[in-house]
């Protein structure tokens, strides 16, 4: 059986021109990157303001596992089969970090037969996006730490600055820190620490962000720390977002590239979705309804979190409407959820996949409380016995609930044609959404725990009660919540799988993303800057003579 990357390697990409011209593009439309990638112009969504937009259709899951689930897989494979059975379809991704490409995870660029290709440049340094969000990030803390050497003219707390460094790479040794040490030419001390690229504010902004001068706008209004009178300054103050700006200018334009069967694809972005909201940039999804009859997005992890901040976020930052849902969920996975380990999960086991449809059926609440039409997607392992697809179907058939088994991995587009076929029949229904914005945040947050993940309440720790009151005060509540909880687990526990009942969610702290334009609401024991693993998967990565890549997955 071949590798992920043995099979990107031996497919053969079209010049990024022809995926291009397929989509109506004109050379002023984009500019190469090479021969397999292209940034897409920042005009280009004014260009097609007046086409009708395509159907946007969301593809999530069921929490993940060791075991796999495969959603970015089903998202390709889902856009190949579309566009076998003739339909233009265009496939939005965010960016892979190399945090858990060089970590734990692997890339993100698919798998088997139904990836976006060139992989191992996605799943590396790709067009620089993510390098660029980590200058434009550190150049901030420069300037503050700057500021505060010089003067202090806005009376900064050095106690209370919110705005940490960031590194694309999992770093636990840098989650906490001490800077300015080595005497008064070496500024102030303080302490301070590090998240990962991916859960900079500035990530966030770039993909909800509706177009450069909306980008510079959102920058200038992020709270980066308070004075000593508790009075929020911002990269305003600091007269500074003109340069960040101007760092990412470039990343602000979507990255066109291509599936194993040439399927246009646009990544772009790339937010963690159990710490910031999980989902590609506005600009790229909203460019794909613009240039195609279907859009196929993911949003990360589980319904609990990506699908809820984009139907809860997205959709509102970006004022456009979602058609249908795809939930993808595995064999395998259910059976963990129902209780079997990692090294048993190739013998069948009836009963603890009967146990794990719990965890599937709470997934499907989540979706049905937006009011989407949705579609279950059985994704296929080598080691599935007939009789474990078969009592998935049965089990949604007999809920009157729509469900298709896809063998994208192996097969590619050819694997998802009954899922597309599904998906093409879905007709849209009323959405909404899960809290009204006038809500005050705890109702918000306590709607959000108790609806999605089946919380019986939440629990707000002190200096989260004072935040609370505090965000109020400053005319901050009105903002949607974004959380901040393990991807694991329904609950804030990452040891408890399946559907677990009488728990609650507790909330540790939150924090004013205002520049983003939402509260991040930190629960249990999550962390912004994750570790690395015993056994990385960098250990597995190597480069031969010829430049050839091996490990990458």
């Amino acid at each position: 059986m071949k590798t992920d990357i043995e099979i990107a390697q031996q497919s053969k990409l079209k010049p990024i021109s022809e995926i291009a011209k397929a989509l109506d593009l004109a050379p002023e439309d984009y500019e190469l990157y090479g021969n397999s990638k292209a940034k897409l112009s920042e005009q280009l969504i004014g260009k097609l303001r007046n086409r009708p937009n395509g159907k946007i259709i969301l593809v999530t899951s069921i929490n993940p596992t060791p075991a796999g689930e495969g959603k970015s897989t089903v998202t390709v494979g889902l856009g190949q089969a579309l566009y076998k059975l003739g339909e233009k379809a265009v496939i939005t991704l965010r960016e892979p970090s190399l945090g858990p490409v060089m970590g734990l995870k692997g890339g993100a660029a698919g798998g088997g037969y139904s990836q976006v290709l060139p992989m191992e440049e996605i799943n590396l340094h790709f067009t620089g996006d993510l390098h660029a969000i980590t200058s434009a990030n550190n150049l901030l803390s420069a300037m503050i730490d700057n500021h505060i050497h010089q003067g202090n003219v806005l009376n900064i707390d050095p106690r209370r600055i919110e705005w940490k460094r960031v590194m694309d790479v999992n770093d636990r040794a840098l989650r906490q820190v001490v800077t300015g040490l080595g005497g008064p030419l070496h500024g102030i001390p303080r302490e301070d620490g590090f998240n990962i690229t991916a859960a900079s504010e500035l990530m966030a902004v770039l993909c909800l962000a509706n177009s450069l001068e909306d980008l510079k706008a959102r920058i200038s209004r992020i709270v980066i720390g308070y004075t000593y009178e508790e009075r929020p300054v911002t990269v305003k103050d600091l007269e500074v977002e003109g340069a960040i700006t101007l760092l990412l200018k470039d990343s602000i334009k979507p990255n066109l590239v291509q599936t194993t069967e040439n399927t246009p694809a646009i990544i772009h972005g790339g937010p963690f979705a159990n710490i910031a909201h999980g989902c590609n940039s506005i600009i790229a999804t909203k460019t794909a309804a613009k240039l195609g009859d279907y859009v196929i997005t993911e949003a990360g992890f589980g319904a609990d979190l990506g699908a809820e901040k984009f139907l809860d976020i997205k959709t509102l930052a970006g004022d456009f409407e979602t058609d249908a849902v795809v939930i993808v969920a595995t064999v395998r996975a259910l059976k963990m959820h129902g209780g079997v380990s990692k090294q048993d999960l190739d013998t069948e086991n009836a009963e603890a996949l009967k146990s794990g449809m719990e965890h599937l059926h709470k997934h499907i609440e989540t979706i049905q409380h937006f009011g989407l039409p949705y579609i279950i997607a059985i994704n296929k392992f080598p080691a599935d016995t007939e009789a474990e697809t078969n009592f998935i179907q049965a089990w949604c058939e007999s809920r009157g609930i729509e469900v298709a088994l896809t063998d994208v991995w192996a097969r590619g587009g050819e694997g998802g044609l009954e899922l597309a076929s599904k998906v093409i029949q879905t007709s849209t229904e009323t959405f909404k959404r899960l809290y009204d914005l006038d809500d005050t945040l705890e109702t918000k947050i306590r709607k959000v725990a108790q609806l999605v993940y089946g919380a019986d309440d939440i629990e707000l720790s002190p200096a989260a009660k004072k935040q609370v009151l505090f965000f109020e005060v400053q005319g901050w509540g009105k903002l949607p919540i974004c959380m901040a909880k393990t991807q694991y687990s329904l609950s804030d526990n990452p040891k408890r799988l399946g559907r677990p009942s009488g728990f609650t969610i507790n909330i540790r702290e939150l924090k004013a993303s205002i520049g983003a334009g939402f509260i991040v609401v930190f629960t249990g024991d999550v962390m912004t800057m994750p570790g690395l693993p015993e056994k990385p998967a960098s250990k597995q990565i190597d480069v031969s003579e010829d430049g050839t890549i091996k490990g990458l997955f």
